[in-house]
């Protein structure tokens, strides 16, 4: 099918589009049947000291048909169930209740969206979503600051169909992130024509066709970006990039190279350890080495004919350990030191962010690129990783990384479980019933809680534990 909207179409000013804008797209075989979700709210579920002006926001796990968000479908009460009045606009996969005046300080107030609220396929919510938040007593009066740009200011070798994203220091209001106010030109002067969006704390610009080779540009968000309590960037923010000649496959780094240790979906040095009164459910390979098969507990294994892997109920798969029959052990050994290199090459990959959230990245939506963390991380509620099936994202933590019960990670907009990894000094800790997506290549121990569940790879230079967990291997 082609679309098009044509020069007939006018913003408020009267002005009307350059020229008509023309896409293409190719059906499928069957409909959409998937409920869309909440995939994260601004304010957070039960947050505090949240100031009486801001504005209130939802973000929802894909596109919503923008009729079906309204007044009716997303509210705001409190104290109790006195009503907020206020305005809803929806922008993107964002929608934003802009209360008519203050809210009351030192109060706590419900938000709720409907499953009046439906996608573009006109699938509802499964039920209602509702969160409450507690204010404070003053308003926001600091402005929000850029934290960090990919590409990163001066970069050079840019590939020619990348993608421009600004990360803020705070939760910025959607109306506000623009092609008006977020702006790519070159050479020289000459505006990029594009389009930009906005998800968490990150606004991104997708050129609409491949910049030049080996030239320079300059991208600025100006003052008109505004955060949720209406504080403006205290000044234009302007930096420059240099394309080079490459057409990159996706957006993001390149893919870590796992070697022989990607044919396993669990692979540890000294031990895998399943609570065999409370099994788990594992598909694809384990192995562990160079530690025996006495350091996998709780599988009761059942050892092959040849004595070269053991099979286990819990495991859709083999299982394999450094003290079976050849070949399994040289096979290990390799596997284990290609985890190990894998480890270094994701910990060397120049960062294209730091410090994001000062370590707390619960609520955000991370694009492509590289993350890097001088401490330890924490995903208190749920983070979604947006982009495409050849996007990848690297994620360097100097720390521990902890997961909170009940919280997930989510991919949207295409994004896969192959192409995220997550590289940690420290332990890496899935509270009861989390659920994360990536390649997670621990230095330490990987521990999954009660009914904990990844779908990806668990690398751990130590050990892994399992607790009634449910973990699948990436599909490829």
């Amino acid at each position: 099918f082609t679309a098009t909207i044509s020069s007939g179409a006018k913003d408020l000013a009267g002005n009307p589009l350059a020229a008509e804008y023309v896409w293409t797209f190719t059906t499928g075989t069957v409909p959409d049947t998937t409920a869309p979700t909440v995939s994260s709210t601004n304010p957070a579920d039960d947050a505090t000291e949240v100031p009486i002006d801001s504005k209130i926001t939802a973000t929802f796990s894909e596109a919503m048909d923008s009729t079906t968000i309204t007044t009716a479908t997303f509210t705001v009460t409190g104290p109790g169930t006195t009503p907020v009045l206020g305005t809803v606009t929806y922008v993107g996969t964002i929608a934003t209740f802009a209360p008519a005046s203050s809210l009351a300080a030192d109060t706590t107030f419900t938000a709720t969206i409907s499953s009046g609220a439906k996608d573009l396929a006109g699938n509802p919510l499964a039920a209602e979503y509702v969160w409450t938040f507690t204010t404070g007593t003053v308003p926001d009066t600091s402005a929000p600051t850029v934290s960090s740009t990919i590409p990163a200011d001066k970069a050079t070798d840019v590939p020619v169909n990348k993608k421009i994203s600004i990360v803020f220091s705070e939760a910025m209001d959607p109306a506000t992130i623009t092609t008006a106010t977020f702006t790519v030109a070159g050479p020289g002067t000459t505006p990029v024509s594009g389009t930009v969006t906005y998800a968490g704390t990150i606004a991104t610009f997708t050129p609409a066709a491949n910049l030049a080779d080996g030239t320079v540009y300059t991208a600025a968000i100006t003052t008109g970006a505004k955060d949720l309590a209406g504080n403006a960037l205290a000044a234009d923010f302007v930096w420059t990039f240099t394309t080079g000649t490459v057409v990159a496959v996706g957006e993001g780094p390149a893919p870590v190279v796992l070697g022989t240790a990607g044919g396993y979906v669990i692979l540890a040095k000294k031990g895998i350890k399943s609570n065999e009164i409370k099994p788990s459910a594992v598909t694809g390979d384990l192995g562990v080495s160079p530690s025996g098969s006495s350091a996998i507990t709780g599988f009761a294994l059942l050892v092959d004919g040849l004595g070269q892997f053991s099979t286990s109920s819990q495991v859709t798969g083999k299982v394999y350990a450094a003290d079976y029959a050849a070949p399994t052990p040289g096979n290990l050994t390799t596997a284990v030191s290609n985890m190990q290199t894998a480890y270094t090459d994701a910990a060397g990959r120049a960062a294209d962010v730091t410090g994001l959230g000062a370590g707390d990245i619960g609520g955000m939506t991370l694009v492509p690129g590289v993350y890097k963390w001088g401490a330890g991380v924490t995903i208190p509620t749920n983070v979604t990783f947006l982009g495409g099936p050849n996007d990848v994202w690297i994620l360097q933590i100097a720390g521990g990384l902890s997961q909170t019960a009940a919280t997930r990670v989510i991919l949207s907009g295409g994004a896969l479980s192959k192409n995220i990894y997550w590289q940690v000094v420290s332990d890496v800790k899935l509270g009861s019933n989390a659920h994360i997506e990536g390649v997670i290549l621990s230095r330490s121990s990987i521990i999954l809680g009660s009914g904990a569940s990844a779908n990806g790879r668990l690398l751990a230079q130590d050990e892994v534990t399992l607790d009634s967990s449910a973990v699948a291997q990436p599909a490829p």
